[in-house]
């Protein structure tokens, strides 16, 4: 007879929990998460939800991650020499994300978290804005040494330039979210970035 592996039955804990938790915030939101409605909907008692989290934020984050990033959890923008391509691309995936209703709900739900929990909003920066921030300035600063980028363009403001109209328009739904959309703020990022 096979002894069970306890590090499987760990790992089907942990799925379990984060499903549990994404799924928990789709049907009811934020507000209604907590830790016992986890622990019930994963089969799983709260010890073990403690033992790996200290919060049902830290919880929910790690939820959202695993549904949004990819397995080795890398980041990195395409890069083939046209940026203004890759941009769009990059951008309209963005617009994607934030237009799919499930997503949505999951995003807004976080960013209201980290508005008023700092310990939330570190976690958001840390692990889920800053590498997505990061890969888009290193794709700037190749298309800095290819000439494509002014030398002297701040690329955290190149950035702002780039996310931030998508961001501001998805938050506030001022206007409808496009591909179009995103293809305009690009262009206009790009007359701004043009090397002399």
């Amino acid at each position: 007879m096979k002894t069970p592996n306890p590090a499987r039955r760990s790992e089907q804990s942990r799925r379990a929990i984060l499903s549990a938790a994404f799924d928990l915030v789709a049907e009811s939101g934020y507000a209604k998460l907590t830790i016992e409605a986890i622990a019930a909907r994963a089969g799983v008692g709260k010890q073990t939800i403690y033992r790996w989290w200290p919060s049902k934020g830290a919880v929910f984050i790690d939820a959202f991650l695993s549904k949004t990033s990819d397995e080795e959890g890398s980041v990195a923008l395409p890069d083939t020499g046209d940026l203004g391509a890759d941009l769009r691309l990059t951008l309209r995936a963005v617009v994607d994300e934030y237009n799919d209703p499930g997503l949505d709900t999951m995003t807004r739900a976080l960013t209201i978290e980290s508005l008023g929990d700092p310990a939330i909003n570190a976690e958001i920066t840390t692990r889920l804005l800053e590498p997505h921030l990061e890969a888009t300035r290193e794709r700037l600063r190749s298309a800095q040494r290819a000439g494509q980028v002014a030398e002297d363009a701040d690329l955290s403001v190149a950035v702002e330039l780039l996310y931030g109209p998508i961001y501001h328009r998805w938050m506030l739904r001022t206007a409808p979210l496009t591909h179009e959309y995103a293809d305009t703020v690009v262009g206009f990022a790009l007359r701004a970035l043009k090397a002399a």
